[in-house]
């Protein structure tokens, strides 16, 4: 038998959390002093030590770990566990990805001019235009890309024929910012007849007195844009009349490189 304290070193778990462990019935020691209360461990219970480590250090709680533990005997069900674990640390990732690239660039942006740059709004017409479209509601934001990827799955038989400009754009159709379950359609100028799909639509899309900002690099600078467009908007007589929407001139499917994309956020104004 093994002193708590020995355990401790022996496992490279602090007292506090074997204890903790114990209370959450995770690690219960082998036996406990009933006249000092002491805590002895077992040899063999180093093992489980170590999985509650590894546990914790893949992030998981102690709820979670309690389910693993019990599930040790079941292959199955513990790599479920992993891959739900795994697709949690990777949102995680991509959101401590984007924070990160949004401090790098206004970190960028102060050392050149001392100040967050002004963004330039222009007022304009965005023509008439043959357009394939695809809306449909998807869980985020940041997934608009499973849209893309459906229109030129459902149109690739069709050797679609891009116009020019091809104002790639994605529409959003929600009155309020959502978390969740956004209502998002995608749409590019095209040239030609086409038949519809399951999901893709074809149709003449009508003018657009629209307020624009183009912003080169990180869509991380998307509230800025916002921001300017609205002030500019109140400021100089117009409303808003529709759902906004971003062109990309330049995005993901042209280079992977953030610092190329040039994306112009758009809002649909009329006079007051």
């Amino acid at each position: 038998m093994l002193k708590i304290g020995i355990f401790s070193k022996l496992s490279r778990i602090s007292i506090r959390m074997l204890r903790y462990y114990d209370e959450n019935g995770l690690l219960t020691p082998g036996e406990v002093d009933p006249v000092t209360g002491y805590r002895y461990y077992h040899e063999s219970q180093l093992p489980e030590a170590e999985r509650l480590m590894a546990l914790r250090e893949m992030g998981f709680g102690v709820e979670a770990m309690g389910a693993i533990l019990r599930a040790y005997g079941d292959p199955a069900a513990l790599e479920q566990f992993l891959r739900v674990r795994g697709e949690e640390l990777r949102a995680e990732l991509e959101t401590v990805r984007r924070r990160l690239t949004l401090l790098e660039t206004t970190l960028e942006r102060v050392g050149k001019d001392g100040i967050i740059m002004e963004y330039n709004v222009t007022l304009k017409e965005l023509p008439r235009r043959q357009v394939a479209s695809l809306r449909a509601v998807i869980p985020s934001y940041w997934q608009e890309g499973e849209l893309w990827q459906r229109m030129m799955a459902e149109t690739a038989g069709q050797s679609l024929q891009m116009a020019e400009p091809c104002y790639s754009m994605a529409i959003f159709h929600d009155s309020e910012y959502r978390e969740e379950n956004v209502d998002v359609e995608v749409q590019m100028a095209v040239k030609g007849s086409y038949t519809d799909t399951e999901s893709v639509r074809f149709f003449t899309a009508g003018p657009q007195d629209i307020a624009s900002v183009t912003i080169r690099g990180s869509y991380q600078q998307m509230n800025g844009a916002n921001q300017a467009l609205a002030s500019w908007i109140a400021a100089n007589g117009y409303e808003i009349n529709g759902p906004m929407f971003n062109i990309y001139h330049v995005g993901p499917a042209q280079t992977p490189d953030e610092a190329q994309w040039v994306t112009e956020v758009c809002m649909p104004v009329g006079r007051k």
